[in-house]
């Protein structure tokens, strides 16, 4: 995993550290990485995946300032997109607040609702308890389509999105993507094919 970030790797290496009688805090590691040239630079690439200039009705946001305490109580959702040698794959992920388990994911060609709707007929079908369940994503057009809302009613899923343009009101699901596209899928895959390959993998 050559893009692991720093704090990770202390987290992996402080009880090494201890057997071996080695004196490294986390601000030294850095220090050292630093000196040696090993610290990862963050990546600058940018496409934009959603859109939320819209007609279409928004939901208030549910879930500001609250988090989830129990598996499958919250799930967030989010779009983030893959390089291929045939163009960009826009991967949905539907993610457990509490548990951080990816409950339902989807590789699609282009960033039509079909896509979003995949990733979240997997999670129901993992999904284990019938409590209630607010599902969170920001305003982009796949979240508040009709058809895409018409799946969360009929399971009972409680629509809550971000209420502005602040990508920190789905900060976890923002956090999993970078995990997901900084650490494992790190390369320009040949087809949309062998992206869901290692897609499914790295889940």
């Amino acid at each position: 995993m050559p893009r692991l970030g720093t704090r990770k790797l202390y987290y992996l290496l402080e009880k090494e550290f201890k057997q071996q009688q080695l004196k490294v805090g986390r601000d030294k590691l850095f220090s050292f990485l630093r000196h040696e040239h090993l610290l990862i630079k963050p990546l600058k690439n940018y496409t934009k995946t959603t859109f939320s200039k819209h007609w279409l009705h928004k939901h208030p946001n549910l879930v500001k300032g609250r988090h989830a305490q129990a598996v499958e109580r919250l799930w967030v959702s989010d779009i983030t997109y893959l390089k291929t040698k045939q163009g960009n794959s826009y991967l949905s992920l539907v993610t457990d607040a509490a548990s951080r388990k990816i409950m339902g994911y989807h590789l699609s060609s282009d960033l039509k609702t079909e896509g979003v709707m995949r990733a979240l007929q997997m999670a129901l079908r993992n999904r284990t308890y019938q409590h209630p369940l607010i599902h969170h994503s920001d305003r982009g057009l796949q979240y508040c389509a009709d058809e895409y809302q018409q799946l969360l009613q009929r399971n009972n899923l409680i629509t809550s999105m971000t209420d502005g343009y602040d990508c920190y009101q789905n900060a976890l699901a923002e956090r999993i993507n970078g995990i997901l596209k900084t650490e494992f899928l790190l390369h320009t895959y040949e087809d949309i094919h062998q992206a869901e390959k290692v897609i499914a993998q790295s889940i």
